[in-house]
């Protein structure tokens, strides 16, 4: 096991944490939240309800804040044992570092080796930068070739930068302003009295990379940091100054890249929210590809996605709302899209779609969208007019995905959240697709907690949004094993409900027909996972009142009758005995719960309470199961 600090130390390493914090040096990252929200959050965290942590995340609750007794989401997962629970937190960004006071807390506090393994698993670039990936792509723009998305040239002394205007204009107000009076400009010199190296080091600031201090010796080096004070005066980007001047140890290093990704990522966004989203463009679908808008244009985009309204979408549904600006806007000539019939014989609804104006830039962190850009074909060259390229998603399932492409956020409710995953599957955007998984997995669980047996009879009565058929056959399509083992514990908490449905008796088949060239031997992925969930499900029950030892013994008799036949005589007689006892008890049961109401099985049968009815369910059940699998000619 790895080695953890002492008491001592970790003592000396919160009394210098609070000193850094009191000095300003350090940002408080666990931060006290005595609100009823994050007290909800806190408790639901305590009880291993992934629906409700999930739900609490959605609205922006800080996942790091601490309560009153100085307990972190994370530390009150690991604590009571919930292993579902603390991964999606660290998925989410908590925070679990081992040289600071809070995570080796974590560790001491953690249940059980699978929780401690799993809290080591997630070191910093995991857990707590969340936005690596999206820095990390933005700055590799600066290097890429193919496909060519660079749209302005800055000559710097005898160094040329192939650069984008859109991220110029995002990350720097001076850009914003002279790209905006200027859009079609291509080609930018500057000054002869600054150093190429200070122009490329405030280049690399703007593109989210990390600046470092190593400039040189000498009056070299004092030269290059006057050229980065001038210019991050210039381009008002004071910050890069800051940061290369700044000293200290690596978590404040840590901190300062942090705050300066989250803000880069913030000003993106707006960028997204103000020309992306604000110029979309909403018109019939039959008019779509007449659309001709000039690549000189005001939001520097360099092709349109097109999306298609499902035909049988409601009005209400249907957005956004057509333009009705005659000219051109932001280089798109756009006229009156909408029909002007208004005859109220029509009743078919016109089919319509919805144009977003995009960056290649951004579209290649999807590797569809890079191979389609750098290939020879008609999406790849360079048109007079922007290519129009379709995808096959809804026009709100579209509108997600290009935000995650521009700001690494992905809020979106569960009634989408399988058109997502399959639309992220379609385009090879993996951490979004794990993100739709995470959030069907969580939120599609109803009102049941998926770690604890708060409905173990599998009554409910939450309306469900998802087709937990259509669950498991995505996980199958997309290859998300998380959604295969969430389906088949959905539907073994609530057995009873689907086992005798045509839908279920398909899907075991569909199950059995994925193992290719399948022998007699072999068994069906799906009845075995729903049969341990179903173990599960009532164990947790069993195991307080004994039953389970009752089950194992009436498992064993099972098991010799088979093996000796009834020439074992003896057997025979002591299982006579036993059921003789087991009716006689489950009568007087019967007889002492009548005043009170009778407590019945799934097949009507009397049970004497409700540990003899979970008992007795848990075998009809499972004899349901092999009935059906027998029903399919299929063992195992």
């Amino acid at each position: 096991m790895a080695n953890i600090l002492g008491k001592h130390q970790i003592e000396k390493a919160l009394y210098e944490e609070k000193q850094d914090i009191s000095s300003g040096r350090l940002k408080e990252e666990n931060p006290l939240d005595t609100s009823s929200e994050f007290r909800k959050f806190c408790e639901a965290c305590r009880r291993g309800d992934l629906k409700v942590c999930q739900e609490q995340i959605t609205t922006g609750i800080n996942i790091n804040a601490r309560d009153e007794y100085d307990y972190t989401p994370l530390i009150l997962a690991s604590l009571c044992g919930h292993y579902e629970v603390a991964q999606m937190l660290l998925e989410q960004g908590a925070l679990c570092e081992r040289d600071t006071f809070q995570g080796e807390r974590c560790l001491y506090n953690a249940l059980n080796d699978r929780i401690r393994n799993l809290l080591l698993q997630y070191d910093y670039s995991k857990s707590t930068d969340p936005l690596q990936p999206l820095a990390a792509h933005i700055t590799s723009l600066l290097t890429r070739d193919t496909p060519k998305t660079a749209d302005i040239t800055v000559q710097a002394g005898d160094e040329t930068f192939e650069l984008h205007k859109f991220i110029l204009s995002a990350r720097s107000p001076y850009f914003a302003r002279k790209l905006a009076a200027a859009p079609e400009t291509t080609t930018w010199r500057l000054s002869q009295g600054v150093p190429p190296q200070s122009f490329e080091t405030c280049i690399r600031y703007l593109y989210m990379a990390e600046v470092g201090a190593d400039l040189g010796d000498g009056d070299e080096a004092q030269a290059i940091l006057t050229g980065i004070d001038k210019l991050s005066r210039q381009l008002e980007i004071q910050q890069v100054f800051e940061d290369i001047l700044a000293s200290g140890d690596r978590r404040q290093a840590r901190q300062r890249r942090t705050e300066e990704v989250e803000r880069g990522r913030d000003q993106l966004a707006s960028w997204f929210q103000n020309n992306v989203l604000k110029y979309k463009v909403a018109l019939d679908t039959a008019k779509a590809d007449d659309v001709k808008w000039d690549r000189d244009n005001g939001i520097f985009a360099d092709v349109l996605l097109r999306a298609d309204e499902d035909e049988d979408q409601d009005d209400e549904d249907a957005a956004p709302k057509v333009r009705q600006t005659t000219g051109a806007l932001q280089g798109i000539p756009v006229g009156h899209f909408q029909s002007s019939s208004r005859s109220p014989s029509r009743h078919r609804k016109t089919k319509r779609s919805v144009l977003f104006p995009c960056h290649r830039a951004m579209l290649l962190r999807s590797e569809v969208f890079a191979t389609m850009f750098a290939s020879p074909f008609r999406e790849g060259q360079s048109s007079t007019h922007l290519q129009i390229v379709p995808v096959d998603c809804s026009p709100a399932v579209l509108e997600i995905i290009l935000r995650f492409l521009y700001t690494e956020s992905a809020d979106f409710p569960l009634s989408i959240a399988l058109d997502v995953l399959t639309a992220a599957d379609m385009l090879f955007i993996d951490k979004l697709k794990q993100r739709a998984a995470l959030l069907i997995s969580t939120l599609g669980n109803g009102g049941a907690s998926v770690v604890e047996a708060e409905n173990p009879r599998g009554d409910t009565t939450v309306d469900e949004i998802l087709d937990i058929y259509e669950v498991v056959r995505a996980g199958w399509d997309t290859r998300v094993h998380r959604l295969e083992e969430f389906g088949a514990r959905y539907m073994a908490y609530r057995l009873e409900r689907y086992i005798d449905e045509p839908e279920f008796k398909d899907l075991v088949k569909e199950s059995a027909a994925r193992i290719q060239g399948r022998q007699e031997t072999d068994t069906v992925e799906l009845v075995d996972d729903i049969r341990y969930y179903l173990s599960e499900r009532f164990r947790l029950r069993f195991e307080d009142a004994g039953l389970d030892e009752i089950m194992d013994e009436e498992r064993r008799w099972v098991q010799a009758e088979e093996d000796g036949g009834s020439s074992d005589e003896e057997g025979a007689e002591t299982r006579a005995h036993a059921n003789d006892a087991s009716t006689a008890g489950r009568n007087e049961h019967a007889i002492d719960g009548a005043a009170g109401g009778v407590v019945r099985t799934l097949d009507g049968e009397i049970a004497g309470d409700e540990f003899a009815q979970d008992a007795m369910n848990y075998q009809i059940l499972l004899g349901k199961i092999e009935t059906l699998m027998e029903g399919l000619g299929l063992d195992g």
